[in-house]
C-alpha cells in the first residue's frame, strides 16, 4: 500500500518535470526549432489539427523556419494560425511554402523570457510541492485507520520527501540549462 503511495507520487512528479520540459519548448532562444510551431493548431475543414499533421516544418538554417503545407488551399489557414498564435512572427508566402525568420534576441528581450522560464519552473515546484502533500495526506490516511505502523508511516514520509527533493532538483536542472541557452548568444 505504501509503495503504491511512493510510486504514484514519483510518476506524477516525473510527469511535472516531463510537462515543464516541453512547455520550455515553445520558449524561443536564438536559434531555429520545429518544437517551436507544435503548439499551433490550424483549421482544417473545420477541425483544429496540430500543424505538424497538415504540413511539413523544417529548419533551414540558425534563425529560419520552412512550413510546407501538404495541400496548396491550407496556405491561408497555416498562415492565419502562425499570425494568431503568440510567437509573434510573420510569415512570408512563396507560393506555396511559408518561410518564418526569427528575429535575434535583445538582452532585454532574453532576461523577460529567463524570467518567463524561472516562473514555469516555480510553477513545475509548486505542482510537485502538491503532489508530496497528496501522497503524505494519503499515508497519514492510512496511519488513521491503523493500516501501518507509525514507524512505516514516518520512513515513507521521509522517502517521499527524497523523492520531492529529487524531482525538484530535475527541475532546477531544466530550467537552469533553458536560461543558458537563453542567455547564450
Amino acid at each position: 500500500m505504501l509503495n503504491e503511495i511512493k510510486k504514484d507520487a514519483q510518476t506524477r512528479m516525473a510527469k511535472s518535470v516531463e510537462a515543464l520540459r516541453h512547455d520550455l519548448v515553445k520558449v524561443r532562444t536564438g536559434r531555429a526549432s520545429a518544437g517551436l510551431v507544435d503548439t499551433i493548431r490550424v483549421n482544417y475543414y473545420g477541425s483544429d489539427m496540430p500543424l505538424s499533421q497538415v504540413a511539413s516544418v523544417a529548419v533551414t538554417d540558425a534563425r529560419s523556419l520552412t512550413i510546407t503545407p501538404w495541400e496548396k488551399q491550407m496556405v491561408a489557414a497555416v498562415e492565419k494560425a502562425i499570425l494568431a498564435s503568440d510567437l509573434g512572427l510573420t510569415p512570408n508566402t512563396a507560393g506555396t511554402v511559408i518561410r518564418l525568420n526569427l528575429p535575434a534576441l535583445t538582452e532585454e528581450r532574453r532576461k523577460e523570457l529567463s524570467k518567463h522560464v524561472h516562473g514555469e519552473g516555480e510553477d513545475a515546484k509548486v505542482a510537485i510541492r502538491n503532489i508530496r502533500r497528496d501522497a503524505n495526506s494519503q499515508v497519514k490516511e492510512l496511519l488513521k485507520e491503523k493500516k501501518v505502523t507509525e514507524d512505516e508511516a514516518t520512513r515513507s514520509e521521509a522517502e517521499i520527501q527524497k523523492i520531492t527533493d529529487s524531482a525538484i532538483k530535475d527541475v532546477d536542472e531544466v530550467v537552469k540549462a533553458k536560461e543558458q541557452e537563453l542567455m547564450a548568444v
